[in-house]
Protein backbone atom coordinates (compact mmCIF):
# COMPACT_ATOMS: atom_id res chain seq x y z
CA UNK A 1 0.00 0.00 0.00
CA UNK A 2 1.32 3.33 -0.84
CA UNK A 3 0.90 5.93 2.21
CA UNK A 4 1.11 9.90 1.93
CA UNK A 5 2.04 10.15 5.77
CA UNK A 6 1.04 13.77 5.56
CA UNK A 7 -2.94 12.48 5.35
CA UNK A 8 -2.68 10.91 9.05
CA UNK A 9 -4.89 12.52 11.34
CA UNK A 10 -5.36 9.99 14.14
CA UNK A 11 -2.66 7.47 15.69
CA UNK A 12 -3.90 4.40 17.59
CA UNK A 13 -1.78 2.47 19.63
CA UNK A 14 -1.45 -0.75 21.00
CA UNK A 15 -0.35 -0.77 24.81
CA UNK A 16 1.66 -3.68 25.99
CA UNK A 17 4.99 -3.70 24.23
CA UNK A 18 4.37 -0.53 22.30
CA UNK A 19 3.80 2.10 25.44
CA UNK A 20 4.89 0.32 28.42
CA UNK A 21 6.60 -3.05 29.21
CA UNK A 22 3.83 -5.08 31.64
CA UNK A 23 5.45 -8.26 31.43
CA UNK A 24 6.65 -8.27 35.01
CA UNK A 25 3.32 -7.60 36.19
CA UNK A 26 1.49 -9.79 34.26
CA UNK A 27 3.81 -12.15 34.63
CA UNK A 28 3.41 -12.39 38.57
CA UNK A 29 -0.06 -12.25 38.48
CA UNK A 30 0.41 -15.42 36.40
CA UNK A 31 2.73 -16.96 38.51
CA UNK A 32 0.29 -15.89 41.78
CA UNK A 33 -2.97 -17.49 40.02
CA UNK A 34 -1.57 -20.68 39.26
CA UNK A 35 -0.15 -21.25 42.57
CA UNK A 36 -3.73 -20.93 44.06
CA UNK A 37 -4.47 -24.18 41.96
CA UNK A 38 -1.08 -25.56 42.84
CA UNK A 39 -0.49 -25.86 39.20
CA UNK A 40 3.25 -25.19 37.62
CA UNK A 41 5.09 -21.47 37.66
CA UNK A 42 6.04 -19.73 34.57
CA UNK A 43 8.92 -17.13 34.00
CA UNK A 44 8.74 -13.25 32.76
CA UNK A 45 10.27 -14.61 29.39
CA UNK A 46 7.70 -17.36 28.92
CA UNK A 47 4.96 -14.28 29.33
CA UNK A 48 6.81 -12.18 26.96
CA UNK A 49 6.07 -14.73 24.25
CA UNK A 50 2.33 -15.07 25.06
CA UNK A 51 1.24 -11.74 25.28
CA UNK A 52 -0.48 -10.08 22.18
CA UNK A 53 -4.04 -12.10 21.82
CA UNK A 54 -6.06 -10.46 24.86
CA UNK A 55 -5.93 -12.35 28.48
CA UNK A 56 -7.83 -15.86 27.69
CA UNK A 57 -5.01 -16.98 24.96
CA UNK A 58 -2.88 -15.47 27.49
CA UNK A 59 -3.52 -17.67 30.13
CA UNK A 60 -4.48 -20.72 28.00
CA UNK A 61 -0.81 -21.01 26.66
CA UNK A 62 0.34 -20.42 30.68
CA UNK A 63 -2.02 -23.42 31.11
CA UNK A 64 -0.46 -25.03 28.52
CA UNK A 65 3.46 -23.76 29.01
CA UNK A 66 3.24 -22.73 25.09
CA UNK A 67 2.64 -20.43 22.50
CA UNK A 68 0.60 -23.22 21.07
CA UNK A 69 -2.79 -23.71 22.84
CA UNK A 70 -3.31 -27.68 24.11
CA UNK A 71 -6.57 -28.99 22.82
CA UNK A 72 -7.31 -30.59 25.67
CA UNK A 73 -7.58 -27.53 28.37
CA UNK A 74 -9.97 -27.99 30.86
CA UNK A 75 -12.33 -24.75 30.66
CA UNK A 76 -13.61 -24.81 34.17
CA UNK A 77 -9.59 -24.83 35.35
CA UNK A 78 -9.53 -22.01 33.16
CA UNK A 79 -12.22 -20.16 34.28
CA UNK A 80 -10.55 -20.89 38.00
CA UNK A 81 -7.47 -19.43 36.85
CA UNK A 82 -8.76 -16.59 34.89
CA UNK A 83 -10.69 -15.63 38.53
CA UNK A 84 -7.11 -15.51 40.42
CA UNK A 85 -5.47 -13.80 37.49
CA UNK A 86 -8.12 -11.24 37.66
CA UNK A 87 -7.96 -10.20 40.91
CA UNK A 88 -4.15 -10.33 41.65
CA UNK A 89 -3.68 -8.35 38.36
CA UNK A 90 -5.90 -6.02 39.54
CA UNK A 91 -5.00 -5.41 43.20
CA UNK A 92 -1.36 -5.69 43.22
CA UNK A 93 -0.82 -2.50 41.26
CA UNK A 94 1.05 -1.97 38.23
CA UNK A 95 4.74 -0.90 40.06
CA UNK A 96 7.09 -3.27 37.68
CA UNK A 97 5.43 -1.58 34.60
CA UNK A 98 7.41 0.92 32.84
CA UNK A 99 7.09 3.38 30.13
CA UNK A 100 9.34 2.84 27.17
CA UNK A 101 12.04 5.25 26.61
CA UNK A 102 10.37 8.40 24.44
CA UNK A 103 7.01 7.50 24.98
CA UNK A 104 6.10 10.32 26.92
CA UNK A 105 8.19 13.01 24.95
CA UNK A 106 6.89 11.69 21.72
CA UNK A 107 3.17 11.24 22.62
CA UNK A 108 3.55 15.28 23.86
CA UNK A 109 4.66 16.39 20.45
CA UNK A 110 2.17 14.54 18.67
CA UNK A 111 -0.35 15.58 20.51
CA UNK A 112 0.43 19.39 20.26
CA UNK A 113 0.67 19.28 16.81
CA UNK A 114 -2.48 18.39 16.54
CA UNK A 115 -3.20 14.55 16.32
CA UNK A 116 -5.87 13.19 17.93
CA UNK A 117 -4.28 9.65 19.36
CA UNK A 118 -6.18 6.68 21.17
CA UNK A 119 -5.28 3.34 21.95
CA UNK A 120 -6.73 -0.03 20.95
CA UNK A 121 -5.33 -2.99 23.10
CA UNK A 122 -6.01 -6.76 23.69
CA UNK A 123 -5.96 -6.06 27.05
CA UNK A 124 -9.27 -6.53 29.07
CA UNK A 125 -10.52 -2.57 29.41
CA UNK A 126 -11.29 -3.15 33.05
CA UNK A 127 -6.99 -2.97 33.55
CA UNK A 128 -6.62 0.02 31.26
CA UNK A 129 -7.78 3.37 32.83
CA UNK A 130 -5.54 2.41 35.71
CA UNK A 131 -2.53 1.58 34.22
CA UNK A 132 -3.00 5.21 32.19
CA UNK A 133 -3.48 7.06 35.09
CA UNK A 134 -0.58 5.24 37.21
CA UNK A 135 1.63 5.88 34.60
CA UNK A 136 0.81 9.19 33.64
CA UNK A 137 -0.35 8.80 30.62
CA UNK A 138 -4.06 8.94 30.49
CA UNK A 139 -3.69 12.52 29.04
CA UNK A 140 -2.66 12.04 25.74
CA UNK A 141 -5.27 9.64 24.40
CA UNK A 142 -8.74 10.42 23.65
CA UNK A 143 -10.29 7.00 22.93
CA UNK A 144 -9.24 3.88 24.62
CA UNK A 145 -10.68 0.29 22.88
CA UNK A 146 -9.67 -2.79 25.62
CA UNK A 147 -9.78 -6.20 24.35
CA UNK A 148 -13.55 -6.50 25.54
CA UNK A 149 -15.00 -3.62 24.57
CA UNK A 150 -16.67 -4.52 21.22
CA UNK A 151 -17.09 -8.19 19.84
CA UNK A 152 -13.63 -8.53 18.31
CA UNK A 153 -10.45 -7.76 18.92
CA UNK A 154 -6.94 -7.13 16.84
CA UNK A 155 -6.27 -8.51 14.68
CA UNK A 156 -9.74 -8.11 13.30
CA UNK A 157 -10.28 -4.60 12.30
CA UNK A 158 -13.65 -3.40 14.63
CA UNK A 159 -11.66 -1.14 16.89
CA UNK A 160 -9.82 0.72 14.49
CA UNK A 161 -12.73 1.22 12.00
CA UNK A 162 -14.91 2.78 15.23
CA UNK A 163 -12.72 5.49 16.18
CA UNK A 164 -11.99 5.86 12.49
CA UNK A 165 -16.08 6.20 12.03
CA UNK A 166 -16.40 7.99 15.52
CA UNK A 167 -14.29 11.30 14.03
CA UNK A 168 -15.38 10.96 11.08
CA UNK A 169 -12.16 10.16 9.62
CA UNK A 170 -10.90 8.07 6.29
CA UNK A 171 -9.06 5.06 5.87
CA UNK A 172 -6.09 7.34 4.91
CA UNK A 173 -6.34 9.37 8.07
CA UNK A 174 -5.47 6.49 9.82
CA UNK A 175 -2.51 5.55 11.31
CA UNK A 176 -1.93 2.23 13.61
CA UNK A 177 1.32 2.02 15.77
CA UNK A 178 2.22 -1.53 17.07
CA UNK A 179 5.01 -4.74 18.51
CA UNK A 180 2.74 -7.23 17.18
CA UNK A 181 1.79 -8.69 14.08
CA UNK A 182 -1.98 -8.32 15.20
CA UNK A 183 -1.64 -5.08 15.31
CA UNK A 184 0.01 -5.03 11.58
CA UNK A 185 -3.08 -7.75 10.59
CA UNK A 186 -5.52 -5.39 12.20
CA UNK A 187 -5.06 -2.28 10.13
CA UNK A 188 -4.09 -4.39 6.94
CA UNK A 189 -7.71 -5.74 7.68
CA UNK A 190 -8.85 -2.20 8.15
CA UNK A 191 -6.74 -0.99 5.15
CA UNK A 192 -4.74 1.65 7.69
CA UNK A 193 -1.28 2.32 7.89
CA UNK A 194 1.15 0.89 9.73
CA UNK A 195 4.13 1.53 11.93
CA UNK A 196 5.81 -2.21 13.54
CA UNK A 197 8.14 -1.29 16.51
CA UNK A 198 10.92 -3.81 16.99
CA UNK A 199 11.37 -3.81 20.18
CA UNK A 200 8.22 -5.22 21.65
CA UNK A 201 6.45 -8.76 22.16
CA UNK A 202 5.51 -10.37 18.77
CA UNK A 203 6.40 -14.23 19.39
CA UNK A 204 10.00 -13.92 18.59
CA UNK A 205 9.83 -12.99 15.16
CA UNK A 206 10.68 -9.80 13.64
CA UNK A 207 8.33 -7.36 13.41
CA UNK A 208 9.27 -6.23 9.45
CA UNK A 209 7.71 -10.02 8.66
CA UNK A 210 4.61 -8.64 8.99
CA UNK A 211 5.28 -5.79 6.56
CA UNK A 212 3.74 -2.66 8.13
CA UNK A 213 4.51 0.48 5.95
CA UNK A 214 7.28 1.70 8.73
CA UNK A 215 9.51 -0.42 10.70
CA UNK A 216 11.09 1.46 13.91
CA UNK A 217 13.37 0.94 16.72
CA UNK A 218 12.31 3.61 18.57
CA UNK A 219 9.46 5.00 19.60
CA UNK A 220 10.41 8.77 18.82
CA UNK A 221 11.08 7.78 14.78
CA UNK A 222 7.15 8.45 14.58
CA UNK A 223 8.53 12.05 14.61
CA UNK A 224 10.29 11.23 11.61
CA UNK A 225 7.20 9.63 9.90
CA UNK A 226 5.00 11.96 10.80
CA UNK A 227 4.81 15.91 10.28
CA UNK A 228 4.69 17.33 13.88
CA UNK A 229 4.48 20.82 12.38
CA UNK A 230 1.07 20.55 12.47
CA UNK A 231 -1.70 23.52 13.66
CA UNK A 232 -3.93 22.08 16.45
Amino acid sequence: MTVNFDTIKYVAFDLDGTLVDSVPDLAEGIRMALADVELHTVTDDDVRNWIGNGAEIMLKRALSQSVTIRADIDEALYTQVRERFDFHYANNGHGKTIVYPGVKETLTELKDAGYTLGIVTNKPYQFVPEILADLDLAQYFTDVIGGDSLPTNKPEPEGLFSLRDKHGLSNENMLMVGDSKNDILAAKNAGFASVGLTYGYNYGEPISDSTPEFVAEHFNQLLTVLSTEKTA
